[in-house]
């Protein structure tokens, strides 16, 4: 990469870029997180924007274009707070979320996990053979795309662009008709089977079509096979069981109170299988960062290239020792009030090093699982769920005997806490060493690399308690309310919730979480059957997610996944399904972020619909009229999509 060796990299122009990205892509991941449970990689849509954007300014280059996206891709993995802080609300500790309590836990946690996974850059991104598949694809994207005197580059650029703002247009505007309620939003069905009953929901949603097309075919397959063993099972036995005269007015209350933790527990089972998978590896990767270190240590201050000089140790060092007191101040504050206000130094000491060893490991682990399976797919829910169960059974053994009965709820609540905090280190150490390797293919420098993530984690730790604080008040999450008659399902948030509360306030019924574990048995059984068999494999944890997610929330992304598949075995081109890829995330982009918007008049109005201009009587209209609009839309976006590729093949 001599080229790239001359050109400008860390720049004001790209900080400011990236930090704009991060704002705009933090937005449209938390609420598309708080629907579905999922998040989705914006580096490859920031590397877009900003090839296309930093020309027209005349300061086009791959590297600078390398630090817009490294700034950007904070938004897909920060945003992954709402797998638990939302669970603070959830136990009713919080009634919103404080802006500098939010933001200094999502700003302390995600620089943790940025120094913390500086050391295993040799390891495991120099010294290893581990793919990195979003990383890698990063930089291609980046190769073909930048301006380095080739008109397909800039051609493709432009393509990509085109598909991503054709597909953020096509969902936005279908969200527009579903908030006038000229369109309908899903379309849904409780019946009778007999004695028993189930439901199917499919909702209207291109962000949840586009997030199909991005997890892929197996992961679309394993959570079809979900629905099957949620609403075609399990449902239906528990329903007969229950003999009630009327069987489809009760099933919706049977799947959502009953069905939902058998699929949490499969989730569960299958994301410490998976961490559990990981643990040797892992082990090689510790051990040959320190060899990698001596390594260096005896190279007789030998010059590094640029590829290899990483944010010096001394400064790594006293960031992570200044981090201290932001760690300790968040767990002061928290217990200073309230049942545990005696025991809020000891609280506050114990908790900080359990942060501070956590963070350690799961910088570890996180960042070995980006390399194996990438960001995206890495199961941090799995992470979530260690943490979550190591706060709450150190607070149960060494706190709770010594303590009034009265403070279980501030222990739970300060185990959602500490965990916040571990989460937002784990999620960032993921998408650290991916953008390093990202940056080691195009000929970056890993520090400037590492300035301009702690960049975007700061930028998106200012955005995230403003959006969740947003869509709290207009929509609610978890369980549904007179007042939020439609909430956000966040489901990982609810799930990491009632751990807590199972293991400090012992009012969870394991029963139907064991049910699930076995399960979760059984499918991992299968998977590795399958991948012995060189079969299309079913991830467990794709199918727990299909079982505990409500169908309108998963049925689309089954229905997006076989899509996408077809599509692109109709269009073999690497560039044509790189532009379909974009134009799927267009569709994420254009909806969730015309949801934060809507969140906001109706906020103000408290009324749940406040672009209303037809009453419940248009509905039918709205439901089929919909259905055949949605149809439309969605096959002109791949046809576009297919349009641009061809141009550019």
């Amino acid at each position: 990469m001599a080229q790239a060796g001359q050109d400008k990299e860390l720049t004001l122009g790209a900080l400011v870029l990236g930090s704009a990205l991060t704002l705009i892509f933090t937005a449209a991941n938390v609420f598309l997180g708080l629907k579905v449970g999922l998040t989705f990689s914006t580096s490859i849509p920031a590397a877009v924007i900003s090839m296309v954007a930093l020309k027209a300014l005349g300061q086009s280059g791959i590297l600078q274009n390398n630090i817009v996206q490294t700034v950007a891709s904070s938004a897909g993995t920060l945003s992954s707070i709402i797998f638990v802080m939302p669970g603070l609300i959830m136990v009713g500790w919080w009634a919103d979320f404080p802006f500098w309590q939010s933001a200094l836990i999502c700003a302390t946690g995600g620089l943790l996990g940025v120094m913390f996974s500086i050391p295993l850059r040799r390891a495991l991104v120099t010294g290893s053979d581990l793919p990195f598949p979003e990383g890698c694809a990063a930089a291609e994207v980046l190769k073909v795309g930048s301006d380095d005197g080739s008109p397909a580059g800039a051609e493709e650029s432009k393509a990509g662009l085109l598909a991503l703002l054709t597909g953020s247009a096509v969902s936005a505007f279908y969200a527009l008709l579903t908030a006038m309620r000229l369109a309908a939003a899903d379309a849904a069905a409780w019946f009778r089977i007999g004695p028993s009953a189930t439901g199917i929901d499919y909702g209207l949603s291109f962000a949840l079509m586009g997030v199909g097309h991005l997890v892929g075919l197996s992961v679309g397959a394993a959570m079809l096979l979900g629905l099957f063993v949620g609403f075609g099972a399990a449902t239906p036995i528990l329903v007969w069981l229950h003999h009630a005269p009327d069987p489809a007015a009760i099933a919706e209350a049977t799947w959502a109170h009953e069905v939902r933790f058998i699929g949490a527990g499969v989730i569960g089972v299958a994301a410490l299988w998976t961490l559990g998978k990981l643990v040797l590896p892992i082990a090689k990767g510790l051990r040959d960062a320190a060899a990698s270190s001596r390594a260096r240590k005896g190279a007789s201050g030998a010059v590094l290239p640029v590829e290899e000089r990483d944010m010096p140790v001394p400064i790594v060092g006293a960031i992570t020792a200044a981090l201290l007191v932001p760690t300790i101040g968040l767990l002061l504050h928290f217990t200073g009030t309230g049942p545990l206000a005696a025991w809020s130094w000891p609280l506050a000491i114990g908790g900080t090093v359990y942060i501070y060893v956590a963070t350690v490991i799961v910088a570890s682990v996180c960042g070995y699982m980006a390399g194996l399976i990438g960001a995206s797919n890495s199961p941090l829910s799995g992470v979530g769920i260690l943490a979550i169960l190591g706060a709450a059974i150190l607070l149960a053994v060494a706190v709770e005997p010594f303590v009034p009965a009265s403070a279980s709820s501030q222990m739970i609540a300060l185990a959602l806490f500490a965990t916040s905090i571990i989460f937002c280190a784990a999620a960032i150490a993921n998408d650290n060493l991916q953008d390093l390797k990202t940056g080691q293919l195009v000929g970056a420098t890993p520090w400037k690399q590492q300035v301009a993530l702690m960049v975007g984690v700061v930028a998106g730790a200012i955005t995230i308690p403003l959006v969740l604080n947003l869509l709290a008040k207009a929509y609610g999450f978890g369980d549904a309310t007179a007042a939020h008659p439609t909430p956000l399902p966040a489901p990982q948030a609810v799930l990491i919730s009632a751990l807590a509360k199972g293991v400090l306030a012992h009012d969870l019924d394991w029963s139907l979480i064991g049910i699930g574990a076995i399960i979760g048995f059984v499918l991992i059984a299968l998977d590795g059957m399958l991948g012995r068999m060189g079969k299309l494999r079913l991830p467990p944890l794709g199918v727990g997610i299909g079982i505990y997610l409500p169908m309108s929330a998963t049925l689309p992304v089954v229905i997006g996944a076989f899509l996408g598949h077809w599509w692109e075995k109709r269009n073999p081109s690497p560039a044509t399904q790189r532009i379909g890829v974009l134009m799927a995330s267009g569709l994420i982009v254009g909806e969730s972020l015309f949801g934060v918007a809507l969140a906001v008049p109706i906020s103000i109005t408290l009324n749940p619909a406040p672009l209303a201009v037809v009453g419940a009587w248009f509905d039918p209209i709205a439901t089929i009229g919909g259905s055949i609009l949605f149809a439309g839309l969605l096959w002109f976006s791949y046809v576009r999509a297919g349009r641009l590729g061809a141009r550019i093949s």
